[in-house]
């Protein structure tokens, strides 16, 4: 049998740095969360080499206590908790006391450190956990970390390490969103002496996401805010149309403390479930309060993931706050100059971040700073230039005229059957009206009554106003679109996306309501049940009752089906009753209904009127009609849009009407 031995505590650190530095990231999470944790209001973060060769943390914090420098750089040693107890209730991002010993173990490490109350600063050196140094200097208030060449004492691990560009990467994204979590802060992120992030600390959210993301996604965030008992929600989410292809832009922080956890990422995911598209993520900047009681932190060494006592509640909170964010929105994409979807159109002052408003100023007052002699003479200028021209053009109209003029009767003269043929097309008695029963199908224009409609959109921003408003459908192109115009809009509505989303929400507030009606079936299904399908089927009995399911049992493992929900007869009963039963949850025993509802998407897109139809423009208005009654009438089931807008603007400038 092997020797059992008591490890030296070298070997003891560089297990424990294993655990807790896996990248330079992990060295500047930990140190930052400290300098956070300190009540820093600016925070400075510089790397060379990916962080590799060089990392320096710089804050203006509370700083270290003279007589506590060494002791913080021991195993296990921090001020955040005192007793086993205080981990119930940890405030602080950082608590388990190993951060500062990995880190000396793996590296060479110099910190310099002064507090408020101190006439001097210390300035240590440690390298690979043995101490180099310990003096006296001046400092500022605050603490500055400056790490050096990690892993120089175990290369076996520096080699797993990914390219420095790589591993800059990690840092960014890390600050990134610390930055997010705590707009009260002023970050700045420095790389390879190149400025990669700076925010102003002002606390204003939306301005950190603009510094971070840019203009496309700070232009089109909704705000989010929910309370629930003692669950807060607030933030932002963007739009649909700036969805992604992973999850990278998906944020959320408990308490200011960045993690991941998959209670959150689905109570987010399925709030825009039919709002945006299959395969696509939402970008999420959420700030979500919790009782510190209601949650585990203490449960892996990267401090990146959670457990919560009432998951349930937590899921429900987010989910609703995420879908009430869509109410009364307008969500319609609009059509750019060059045909491209174009994410936000609103630059108003009131919508636009600050440092629009800002760059706006600073443009104004150098402007402002032209003296007016200067201004008087570019204007006498230009009034002699203009009236130079006027002179010349004062008879261009008449010569113009003139000539159009010779030009028209020289060619009617030569074509005398085109003069006849212009007067009777243009004899009111020989004026006919559009064939609606011909392809075009376009309506008769005589007084506006004829073409106008109501219709019940108070309820829709796009429509708001104290007065019901009308719309004018124009008609049917391309036998998939239909096209109707309202105020200075013209808007295109995908046909089957459009009945799609009606025919879905009429199933799905079908089953809601319990408004199902059972088919039965010869011969009955007769299913067999292992334990844990029993115990499934068991704790969502009556919900399979409610959905239509008529279930006996049959003896034994077995159970008897004798009935299913006649909405869903175009599904195969046994595999969908299969499949709710292998997604009930088995800690809260409850149906996961997204099965269900994926299916009702499926269904209503093969039912659904398909594109290269004809439609009448009685059967267009009926279907705008019951769209409009829709809390979503944007999208279809799959995220796809069904309605799209080209402004007025926009088309006169097609046509180079304006500039």
């Amino acid at each position: 049998m092997a020797e059992i031995r008591v490890l030296d505590q070298d070997t003891i650190n560089q297990i424990a740095a294993g655990e807790v530095v896996e990248r330079p990231a992990s060295i500047v999470k930990e140190l930052v969360e400290n300098s956070i944790d300190a009540r820093s209001s600016a925070i400075t973060v510089e790397i060379k080499g990916g962080g590799i060769d060089f990392i320096r943390i710089t804050d203006n914090g509370c700083g270290i206590e003279e007589s506590q420098v060494r002791t913080a750089f021991l195993s296990h040693a921090t001020s955040k908790i005192a007793s086993a107890q205080d981990l119930e209730t940890v405030a602080s991002l950082g608590f388990r006391g190993e951060a500062l010993s990995s880190i000396a173990a793996v590296s060479k490490v110099e910190v310099i450190t002064k507090t408020d109350e101190g006439i001097s600063g210390i300035r240590f050196v440690i390298e690979g956990g043995e101490e180099v140094s310990y003096e006296v200097i001046g400092c500022p208030e605050g603490t500055t970390f400056l790490i050096r060449n990690l892993f120089f004492n175990t290369p076996a691990r520096r080699k797993f390490l990914k390219s420095k560009m790589t591993e800059a990467g990690y840092v960014e994204a890390f600050i990134q969103r610390l930055a997010i979590s705590h707009p009260d802060i002023s970050f700045k992120f420095i790389s390879d002496n190149k400025n990669k992030i700076s925010t102003s600390g002002n606390g204003n959210l939306k301005d950190v996401i603009y510094h971070i993301y840019g203009r496309d996604i700070a232009l089109n965030l909704l705000e989010v805010k929910d309370k629930e008992e003692d669950i807060e929600i607030a933030g932002f989410i963007g739009k649909p149309l700036i969805c992604r292809g992973n999850r990278a832009y998906e944020n959320y922080f408990v308490n200011g403390r960045y993690l991941k956890n998959n209670i959150i990422t689905k109570a987010i995911e399925d709030g825009y479930k039919g709002h945006s598209m299959i395969h696509k993520f939402p970008f999420t900047a959420l700030m979500i309060h919790m009782d510190p009681h209601s949650f585990d932190a203490n449960v892996h060494p990267s401090k990146m993931e959670m457990r919560f006592h009432n998951g349930e509640l937590l899921y429900s909170v987010i989910s609703r706050a995420v879908r009430e964010s869509f109410v009364k929105k307008e969500l319609i994409p609009g059509i750019g100059m060059e045909g491209k979807k174009e994410p936000g159109k609103d630059t108003s002052p009131a919508n636009t971040p600050e440092p629009f408003e800002s760059k706006r100023k600073q443009i104004e007052e150098r402007f402002s700073r032209l003296s007016q002699e200067k201004i008087r003479s570019i204007q006498d200028e230009k009034k002699q230039k203009k009236d130079m021209v006027q002179e010349s053009t004062d008879t261009a109209p008449e010569r113009h005229a003139s000539l159009a003029e010779k030009l028209r009767k020289l060619k009617l003269e030569e074509k005398p059957e085109l003069k006849a043929d212009i007067d009777r097309q243009m004899h009111p008695s020989t004026l006919k009206q559009p064939d609606l029963g011909s392809t075009t199908r376009m309506p008769v224009l005589k007084e506006p009554d004829q073409y106008g409609k109501q219709m019940k959109l108070e309820d829709i921003p796009l429509f708001s106003g104290d007065t019901k408003p009308s719309y004018r459908l124009i008609g049917q192109v391309f036998r998939t679109y239909w096209m109707f115009e309202y105020d200075d809009k013209l808007f295109f509505v995908d046909q089957h996306a459009a009945h799609e989303k009606v025919m879905y929400e009429k199933m799905r507030k079908n089953l809601q309501e319990k408004k199902v009606s059972q088919q039965m079936v010869a011969p009955p299904i007769i299913l067999s049940l292992n334990l844990r399908e029993q115990q499934r089927l068991e704790s969502c009995r009556e919900a399979f009752r409610e959905l239509g399911y008529s279930l006996e049992d049959f003896g034994g493992d077995e159970y008897c089906i004798r009935a299913v929900p006649a909405d869903l007869i175009d599904l195969d009963p046994r595999d969908l009753f299969v499949e709710l039963l292998d997604n009930i949850d088995d800690n809260t025993g409850k149906m996961d209904f997204n099965v269900l509802t994926d299916k009702l998407a499926s269904m209503a897109c093969k039912a659904a009127v398909k594109g290269n139809m004809n439609l009448s423009f009685q059967e267009m208005e009926a279907l705008m009609d019951q769209l409009m009654e829709l809390e979503n009438p944007y999208q279809c089931p799959h995220g796809r849009p069904t309605i799209i807008s080209m402004t007025q603007k926009e088309l006169e400038k097609k046509f180079h009407r304006i500039q």
